[in-house]
């Protein structure tokens, strides 16, 4: 019988960052030390092999389409696999919350795929890192895990809900009033609520690796005084998507508006969202524009997978 295996996917990102002195946790460069360093002190896994592969060393915020399919591709071939129990990928914080969805959608893993990320570099005083990545293991190993997860200071979010909420702090992860799914505490997890229901489907996985070009979708932010000329500017110059970040349930500034549904009547599709840091846009009757229960980056991300159809 094979040995079960968990596959780790580094990425670079600030639990794979170095700075000069280790009281300094914010002048570090993300992304210099190689995925099998990380790996390097953890507890030994019983009967299980640990699989790693270096598929890129970025910060997050530089995160690419590219990586995107390469990361789902690598994904899909491991999670494929009969003797892979899931995948951890280690990522920077910042577009976690992103690549999470991306994956999430292509995807629909009925294996845990588990993104770890810290928030401090490893060569902190007191780095996160190994915590979080042995916490991560944990998650992978637990009988009936499912989808694209994320964890962090000892919880687990799912793909839907995970959004970076503070730019210091290690516990920097929130799912807004969803809550987390669970916590991982002494060892064990502790279920708050299901894993993510998944539904494989190759379609979308098959589509994204022929694709040749991209869409081009932006979001544009509702406030006081917003106008349409960056709406009619973009329209302009070709852009595909908009999704607009709307002030509470989604309302968008009259002027901001116009601009959209002149777009949309040019041909870009329009999505409203929010900016509010929780609960998800409410649908009206008879609003002009479609709203998404998701955050503005996430919508953006549904907004670009749609229009590779």
């Amino acid at each position: 019988m094979q040995a079960q295996q968990i596959v780790v996917l580094g990425t670079g990102g600030t639990i794979a960052g170095r700075a000069q002195r280790a009281a300094d946790e914010l002048g570090y460069r993300a992304g210099e030390i190689g995925v099998e360093q990380l790996l390097e002190g953890l507890p030994a896994l019983e009967g299980v092999t640990v699989v790693a592969e270096q598929l890129a060393q970025i910060d997050s915020k530089d995160m690419a389409f590219e990586l995107w399919r390469e990361l789902a591709a690598r994904c899909r071939h491991w999670i494929e696999q009969p003797q892979v129990q899931g995948i951890v990928i280690t990522h920077g914080t910042d577009t976690l919350e992103e690549t999470a969805w991306f994956l999430h959608r292509v995807l629909a893993p009925r294996k845990p795929i588990v993104l770890v990320s810290a928030m401090r570099p490893a060569t902190a005083l007191s780095p996160d890192g190994p915590q979080n990545l042995a916490e991560a293991f944990t998650v992978v190993r637990t009988a009936g895990a499912s989808g694209v997860l994320a964890v962090c200071a000892g919880a687990v979010h799912g793909a839907a809900d995970v959004r970076k909420v503070h730019p210091y702090r290690v516990d920097a992860f929130s799912s807004g009033d969803a809550g987390a799914l669970a916590y991982v505490e002494a060892g064990a997890v502790r279920h708050v609520r299901a894993w993510a229901a998944t539904i494989p489907s190759h379609e979308l996985f098959d589509r994204l690796q022929r694709t040749a070009q991209w869409p081009w979708v932006e979001i544009v932010h509702s406030h006081a005084g917003a106008d349409g000329r960056v709406v009619d500017a973009l329209a302009s110059a070709g852009v595909q998507g908009l999704v607009v970040a709307g002030t509470g349930n989604g309302s968008v500034h009259a002027a901001l508006e116009q601009a959209l549904l002149r777009a949309r009547d040019a041909g870009v599709r329009v999505v409203r969202s929010s900016r509010c840091l929780e609960g998800p846009v409410i649908p009206l009757a008879k609003e002009a524009l479609p709203c998404t229960p998701l955050t503005p980056a996430k919508a953006r991300v549904d907004l670009l997978l749609d229009l590779l159809a």
